[in-house]
């Protein structure tokens, strides 16, 4: 057996890291300030323990544009390195000194908010620079130094006259990249990524109006000075502990992280945990109503305060996708560019805890401010369905204050709604039967039919109650949902004392093959039935299952395959206009009333459109002539 030494050819890693390390080369911007932060943030624990004497100061980090020399500086007023740290960090590739520090003070520096592990980011700078500065001066008693590559294996380090601590990189932009010296790019890039970094970045400077004093004269204007732009909020809400915070600051937030969403959020959820793992952030229930079609990357992830991504599946559950706010962790696992979430076991606990905690909000809200609740039901209703279809954790809990709307305009829980209906909506087999519309406007005939039964009618309206109805069946034992427009109602409206048909059987033989005559038969199965003479002539109904899956199908699931438009067509016996059908010796004349009857059921059912709608409205003309 040989053993040996895989060998890395230096000469390739900076094509392959200028290449493919980097799903963007925008990136390079938001690791150099990591480090930079880095650095700062070493200083500042090394202080606090006593190893930098003396002050610090407020250090800040500095991003300079020099378009007509074609350089970009990124200054920060960290711990410096010496020239020995210069070969050990920057000449080893992929030596990470973030992680030797952790390592170094693993017994106090957890919190200290060091950002990189890798030891690539550095690099990244060769992605847009065809050669990269280093200048840079240790808190340490020690010469400063000047390094410089060109993006080869080969490297220059010297002595430096720098005086103040901390670093300087300096990038020469190459030609393809000349884009990163506007100053509008590097502004839109240190929004994006660097908006809540935990120390001031400065990016040039901006004027500022002084107040007047309390005895200026009236004519008098007020004075500017110039100041320091600072591009970022060092201390945003989510860092805060949540006593400190009042729903005004919430809000204000909101604004900040959505500068052209005018409308405020409904509520919101705070998280903070540090076991088993470190997580906080802010989330946001928008008004989202019945759009499932919403914009899914409004979630932005952050660790320790730098923005990784605004996709955020896998770490937080796909329900929650339609809300908003920010995540924070140093414990979710990302590749090696930070750019996306690797699959990790921790990624799975931190989003089991978010839908905990989301689950844990919302039954809060119910119990403390019911009505309010209720007034919000029909902004949030979709997400907590949603959630309850896809995560039987949510599920389990949501029943504490998932509600079911009347067409009255209350709301029930699933206990008051079993309650208010098990003395009279039961089917034939002693089932409990949910009815439900889905649209008032379009069912209100049903609705009313079924309400002067002495029926409770439910108002379930959202683009994925089917999916839900679906599981609530399969959950529940021995109840079933039914569309109030579908045939399924039959079979409760026959558990009623029987409405007397004023028709013999005789006269229903022969008027059931009267009326298949003109009925397309692959479309609609037709019934006879004795039913109030007060409603329409016909009424049509859809077998549940089949509308039901269609519904599902329509809104990404159900069966496959597509299902046929297949109807029963009630025919009430005790109907005048059901009479002259059958009374009517004219072949013609008899077909237009039973044609005419069909078109006012499929009108009540919005079905009734383009040629067959006209068609109606001449017959309908021509009946009133």
């Amino acid at each position: 057996m040989a053993n040996g030494k895989i060998n890395v050819a230096v000469e390739n890693i900076f094509p392959l890291i200028k290449k493919f390390l980097y799903s963007d080369h925008e990136i390079f911007l938001r690791e150099l300030i990591s480090n930079a932060t880095d650095a700062t943030s070493k200083l500042v624990h090394l202080s606090s323990i006593g190893e930098v004497k003396g002050e610090i100061g407020d250090p800040l980090i500095e991003v300079k544009v020099d378009k007509k020399s074609k350089k970009i500086h990124i200054i920060d007023q960290g711990v410096g390195m010496t020239k020995e740290e210069v070969n050990k960090y920057i000449n080893e590739v992929a030596f990470s000194g973030a992680e030797e520090f952790l390592e170094k003070y693993k017994d106090n520096a957890k919190d200290s908010g060091i950002i990189g592990h890798f030891g690539l980011g550095f690099y990244s700078a060769f992605m847009v620079a065809e050669k990269v500065e280093i200048i840079t001066k240790s808190h340490q008693n020690a010469p400063a130094a000047h390094w410089t590559c060109d993006g080869s294996p080969e490297y220059s380090i010297e002595k430096s006259g720098k005086k103040d601590r901390g670093t300087e990189i300096i990038l020469h932009i190459a030609k393809d990249s000349k884009e990163f010296l506007e100053e509008a790019r590097i502004r839109e890039l240190l929004n994006k990524y660097n908006k809540f970094m935990p120390y001031p970045i400065k990016f040039g400077t901006k004027e500022e109006t002084l107040p007047l004093p309390d005895d200026a004269k009236e004519d008098a204007k007020p004075e500017t000075k110039t100041v320091d732009n600072i591009i970022n909020n060092t201390s945003p809400a989510w860092t805060k502990p949540p006593a400190d915070l009042k729903e005004e600051n919430y809000k204000s937030f909101y604004r900040e992280l959505y500068p052209m969403q005018f409308e405020d959020p409904l509520f919101n959820i705070h998280l903070n945990v540090d076991y088993p793992f470190n997580l906080t952030g802010i989330l946001y229930f928008p008004k989202i109503q019945n759009d499932l079609n919403l914009q899914k990357d409004k979630i932005q992830l952050y660790q320790n305060q730098v923005f990784v991504t605004d996709n955020v599946e896998g770490i937080v559950p796909e329900f929650l996708t339609l809300l908003r706010g920010v995540i924070d962790s140093p414990d979710i696992p990302l590749n090696v560019s930070r750019s996306y979430l690797q699959a990790d076991g921790a990624v799975k606990k931190i989003s089991n805890y978010i839908t905990r905690k989301v689950a844990d909000k919302l039954n809060s809200l119910f119990k403390k401010d019911r009505k309010g609740f209720e007034e919000k039901w029909n902004d949030i209703k979709v997400v907590i369905e949603y959630g309850m279809l896809t995560e039987d954790k949510f599920y389990e809990k949501a029943g504490q204050f998932m509600l079911y709307p009347t067409t009255d305009g209350e709301y029930l829980t699933y206990n008051e709604l079993e309650t208010a209906v098990k003395d009279n909506q039961t089917d034939k087999d002693g089932k409990l039967m949910f009815l439900y519309a889905s649209n008032v406007e379009e069912q209100h005939q049903y609705i009313e039919t079924a309400k002067e039964k002495g029926y409770k009618v439910l108002l379930l309206d959202s683009p994925i109650i089917a999916h839900l109805i679906q599981k609530l069946e399969g959950e529940k034992e021995n109840i079933g949902f039914a569309r109030v427009d579908g045939d399924a109602i039959e079979n409760l409206i026959k558990k009623e004392e029987a409405t007397v048909s004023k028709m013999s059987d005789e006269e229903k033989e022969s008027l059931k093959p009267l009326i298949e005559a003109v009925i397309p038969e692959k479309k609609y199965t037709v019934q006879l039935e004795a039913m109030d003479s007060k409603g329409l002539p016909f009424v049509l109904t859809q077998p549940e299952f089949m509308r039901r899956m269609k519904e599902m199908q329509n809104t990404g699931g159900g069966m496959m395959g597509a299902f046929p438009e297949m109807y029963t067509l009630l025919v009430n016996t005790n109907h005048e206009l059901v009479e002259q059908i059958l009374q009517t010796k004219t072949a013609k004349k008899r077909e237009r009333l039973i044609q005419q009857s069909l078109d006012l059921a499929r009108l009540s059912q919005n079905l009734l459109k383009g040629e067959a709608l006209t068609a109606f409205i001449k017959r309908s003309v021509e009946l009133i002539k």
